[in-house]
């Protein structure tokens, strides 16, 4: 049984950053499709990015060239790197795993994912 485990969620200022992580078991990250979703309150589940099976990372434009996914595959681990945090960043942040292809969605709002992990709040106030 595959298991995600989130962490690296807390409060910061605006312009602060702060980095998650998503620690799994259960599987083999390395090759895997990987993705951040974030949940902002009273909002839909929206796509932050993907990291694809050999490590080609794609954004949603509205994080884009301020958030950084990567991964350790010997730690079996996904990180979400956040700079210049934004009020409008504040949200549960949830990392998922793609396992049934080799490729990730072309659209990075796709939840055609089969792995979620439980979420990490992220509140940035101004």
């Amino acid at each position: 049984q595959a298991q995600f485990v989130a962490s690296g969620g807390g409060s910061v200022q605006a312009g602060g950053s702060l980095r998650l992580s998503c620690a799994t078991s259960g599987i083999n990250i390395r090759g895997v499709c990987m993705g951040w979703f974030r949940q902002g309150p009273g909002k839909e589940r929206e796509g932050v990015g993907t990291i694809n099976s050999v490590d080609r990372t794609i954004y949603a434009d509205s994080v884009k060239g301020r958030f950084t996914i990567s991964r350790d595959n010997a730690k079996n681990t996904l990180y979400l790197e956040m700079n210049s945090l934004k009020p409008e960043d504040t949200a549960v942040y949830f990392c998922a795993a793609q396992t049934f292809r080799t490729y990730c969605p072309t659209s990075v709002q796709s939840t055609t994912y089969n792995y979620w992990g439980q979420g990490t709040q992220i509140t940035v106030s101004s």
